[in-house]
C-alpha cells in the first residue's frame, strides 16, 4: 500500500499491536510510552486524514511483559484485539492499569512476546490491511526459550531466532505468518542483541534505539505516524 497507491473506493484496515516492556527498569519512560500508546490511534487517523486518507477499521492490541527467568506469572500479559473506537474505553483501561516492577536484571522476555504479537489474528479481509507491531522495552531479551518449562509459557512459539525470522518473513518466506505487503515493525529498544540484529536483517522494520530512562522523543514519535500513514 504506497501513498500513490491509495484509493479512496477501498476500505483500508488497520492492525496495530504494542508490545510494552513493563518491568521495573521502565519506571522512568513507561508514563511516556504509555501516552504514546494512548494517542497513537488518535495521531495516526488525523495524520491519515490531513493526507486525504481514511481508515475504514482500527483494531488495538496490547501485550505487556516481564522475565519468565524471573517470575514466570506476571511474564506476560497479552489482550485480544479490541475494534476502535467502539472499545476505546477497554483499550485505554488496559494501558492505564499497567505499571512498571519486577523483572529482575535484564534480559527479559521480549522476544516471546514479539512472537505472541506476530502470531496475532490479524485482519485477512477488506480492500487492504496494514499490520504493526510496536515494541517498547529498555533492555536486551532472552534467547527464546528461556522459561520455556513454565506452565505460563505461550504455546506455539518459536524455538530460535531463526525460527522467528521465518515467522516475520521475507519477500520470497514460504512459511510467513505475516503478510509481506502489509506488515510494519517499529522497534523502540536499546542498540543491543537481539534488536540491532532484527533491525539490520529483518525488512519493513523502523529502528530508533532507545537509551536507558529515556522516553520515546515526540519527534520520533510524529515520525513514526507519518510513516505509517504514508505507507497507508
Amino acid at each position: 500500500m504506497s501513498n500513490n497507491d491509495y484509493d479512496a473506493t477501498l476500505s483500508y484496515a488497520v492492525d496495530i499491536v504494542f508490545c510494552i516492556d513493563v518491568t521495573g527498569s521502565m519506571t522512568p519512560v513507561l508514563g511516556t510510552v504509555k501516552d504514546g500508546a494512548l494517542s497513537f490511534h488518535k495521531r495516526l487517523e488525523e495524520a491519515m486524514h490531513a493526507k486525504g486518507k481514511a481508515i475504514s477499521q482500527l483494531r488495538l492490541r496490547v501485550i505487556t511483559y516481564r522475565d519468565f527467568a524471573d517470575n514466570a506469572a506476571d511474564a506476560i500479559e497479552a489482550s485480544s484485539f479490541w475494534n476502535i473506537p467502539d472499545q476505546i474505553d477497554e483499550f485505554e483501561a488496559f494501558i492505564r492499569r499497567q505499571r512498571a516492577s519486577g523483572g529482575g536484571d535484564e534480559p527479559e522476555s521480549g522476544l516471546e512476546a514479539l512472537a505472541v504479537a506476530i502470531k496475532s489474528e490479524w485482519e485477512r479481509g477488506l480492500d487492504r490491511r496494514r499490520h504493526v507491531i510496536a515494541m517498547f522495552t529498555d533492555a536486551s531479551a532472552h534467547p527464546l526459550g528461556t522459561g520455556a518449562s513454565a506452565r505460563t509459557y505461550p504455546a506455539g512459539l518459536p524455538s530460535s531466532m531463526d525460527d522467528l525470522f521465518e515467522m516475520w518473513g521475507y519477500a520470497t518466506s514460504q512459511q510467513a505468518v505475516m503478510e509481506n505487503a502489509a506488515k510494519r515493525l517499529l522497534l523502540f529498544a536499546p542498540d543491543t542483541n537481539p534488536w540491532n540484529v532484527i533491525a539490520a536483517d529483518w525488512n519493513n522494520t523502523i529502528y530508533l534505539p532507545s537509551r536507558a530512562g529515556e522516553g520515546l522523543e515526540e519527534v520520533e514519535l510524529a515520525e513514526i505516524i507519518d510513516t505509517i500513514a504514508n505507507s497507508v
